[in-house]
């Protein structure tokens, strides 16, 4: 287990096995001379905390955080895609990018999904992980400037990525993700409304950007044509400061 994949420990569901592994995250994390002091105290009350609290309490804390807060969401193309049609071919992309360095992922799993992608990108040379993660890198960012808003000790592994990534992130990139809504999790009447669904629409022109059909995207993604190459040079994350295709 190295640097990126104790933080993709870090980032998933609280769990008795996660509990059970702190103590070995913890040496890893103090192992890693990129990260800060600010950085490391984070980290520390989050690995304290999620060994020590009520196992209950830290779910609910994930949830109301991460899968509650659609600004918090922990699937990158949401950040850029929304629910445009654009974030299921964006997914198929990456799903393919797995697949040429041998990684195969469940039919049930995102590929977006931040600590899968961390997974992935720990299983690559430094330097090429290093370039992968700054893809990424405003997006993860506004992310840990929004828990840190919250006082939340997970803002320390977005911390240590921006440490990690080879690119920096991009000040009015960042501020433009920061200026969409950020709902709180006890504002149901907030998070109600941003997780609205569009309108559902059939017929020519209608807009086919639902969940279903991502996800049935990304299966068909792992069926590539017979005798079709999938290119080797594609960009794993393209992200453009313009805001989301919703």
């Amino acid at each position: 287990m190295n640097i990126l994949k104790a933080l993709s420990a870090l980032l998933t569901y609280p769990s008795r096995e996660l509990q059970g592994a702190i103590p070995e995250i913890e040496r890893i994390l103090d192992a890693c001379a990129n990260l800060s002091r600010g950085t490391r105290e984070q980290l520390r009350l989050l690995t304290q905390a999620l060994a020590n609290d009520d196992l209950y309490e830290s779910q609910e804390r994930y949830t109301d955080l991460f899968d509650r807060t659609r600004s918090l969401s922990l699937h990158i193309f949401e950040h850029i895609h929304g629910e445009s049609r654009d974030r299921g071919q964006a997914m198929v992309d990456l799903q393919n990018h797995y697949a040429e360095h041998g990684l195969e992922i469940g039919a049930s799993e995102l590929p977006d999904f931040v600590p899968l992608f961390l997974e992935f990108l720990s299983t690559l040379p430094p330097s090429e992980a290093s370039d992968l993660l700054g893809q990424p890198i405003n997006i993860l960012s506004a992310i840990g400037e929004r828990l840190a808003k919250r006082s939340s000790p997970y803002q320390g592994v977005f911390q240590a990525l921006t440490s990690l990534s080879a690119e920096l992130p991009k000040y009015e990139a960042v501020q433009e993700i920061l200026a969409r809504p950020d709902a709180d999790a006890d504002d149901l009447e907030a998070l109600d409304a941003a997780w609205e669904e569009e309108e559902v629409r059939f017929g020519p022109g209608a807009d086919t950007s639902c969940k279903d059909e991502i996800v049935a995207k990304v299966r068909a993604g792992r069926r590539p044509a017979p005798g079709v190459a999938v290119p080797s040079n594609k960009p794993v994350i393209q992200y453009s400061t313009g805001g989301q295709n919703a």
